[in-house]
């Protein structure tokens, strides 16, 4: 996939494109382009996946804070997975954002882009005042020779899969169905900063991981986790939350993560938590001798959970391969 930033020399062989902010990569957005990369393959074309640097939302409402699944760089990474040939990355700004529906067709999709086929979500709408809906739309590509087409929700038990919808099970603390919506596990790449070091004198060291200051946390507690350390995944578990038994000034809200049977230097190394499931809340606990105590059970119920997680994972691989059979 090559990273795309100035329109202005783009210049690709029958450009199949989509348009949106994609903000989770979710199961909603995985349909679509997987229908775009088929219209490609269709006319034997380039997949193009147009989204932005920043949501819209946070330049156009900046008084109102949103917290997203994706940071850019997360996007990317989703992106890259999702096998297409280019991702236009582009800065929107308060001046992008006059461009009528029908100016960002004529200016952007079909003089500089040169698209052969859009295709757009459902419910997708853009242009000022966000009046670019799939009915306009199909004047313009009438107009201008281009094709369109419109992907259908994905639905699960009736339910339209949505970034809002899980942003909101993120928030409940319900990252199972989460994950379902997502197809993949919620996660946070970050780097590994220095904390206070007072895990490891109970035999519980902790990766202290940075994150974005809009990258949307999952609920306050503790999390069994795998973590990606230079391409090799260990199993873990994470608190989220502000540490309470450790009485410490300041106390801001951490990402803290235990990685099972790991005993090397991360200091400064850019790690992705991949969060699993939620097992209980934080608590406050008299001291930390109950601290660990608890924490050696958590340790029990996650080594479990994550083994059964890998079981049913398999099950499914296998099934999958040997589908053919059936």
């Amino acid at each position: 996939m090559k990273i795309v930033t100035d329109l202005e020399n783009f210049n690709v062989k029958n450009p199949v494109l989509t348009v949106g902010t994609f903000d989770g990569v979710h199961l909603g957005h995985q349909k679509l382009i997987n229908n775009l990369k088929k219209s490609t393959k269709d006319i034997n074309g380039s997949s193009v996946v147009f989204t932005f640097t920043e949501h819209p939302r946070k330049i156009l409402n900046p008084e109102i804070k949103l917290d997203l699944l994706h940071s850019a760089e997360e996007k990317r990474i989703m992106l890259q997975k999702m096998n297409i040939d280019y991702a236009i990355f582009l800065n929107f700004t308060k001046e992008f954002s006059q461009l009528t529906a029908f100016e960002f067709v004529e200016k952007v999709l079909v003089q500089k882009l040169k698209i052969k086929k859009l295709i757009l979500g459902y419910n997708h709408l853009f242009g000022k005042d966000r009046l670019g809906n799939f009915e306009n739309v199909q004047y313009y590509a009438k107009m201008f020779g281009f094709e369109l087409e419109k992907i259908d929700a994905e639905l699960d038990n009736d339910i339209a899969i949505s970034s809002t919808k899980i942003r909101n099970y993120i928030v409940d603390g319900n990252i199972k169905l989460a994950n379902k919506f997502l197809g993949y596990e919620y996660f946070l790449k970050g780097t590994v900063i220095e904390g206070n070091k007072i895990g490891r004198t109970f035999g519980f060291p902790t990766a202290n991981i940075s994150y974005s200051n809009d990258k949307l946390l999952p609920s306050v507690g503790v999390y069994a986790v795998t973590v990606e350390i230079e391409n090799k995944k260990f199993n873990g578990m994470a608190n989220i939350g502000f540490r309470p038994t450790i009485e410490i000034d300041n106390r801001q809200k951490t990402v803290e993560v235990n990685i099972f049977d790991f005993d090397e230097d991360i200091y400064n190394k850019v790690v992705i938590v991949n969060f699993i499931d939620r097992i209980r809340n934080e608590k406050k606990f008299q001291n930390t001798i109950q601290l660990k105590q608890q924490l050696n059970k958590d340790k029990v119920v996650i080594i479990n959970l994550l083994k059964e997680e890998m079981l049913n994972t398999t099950s499914l691989l296998f099934k999958t391969e040997n589908s053919y059979d059936e």
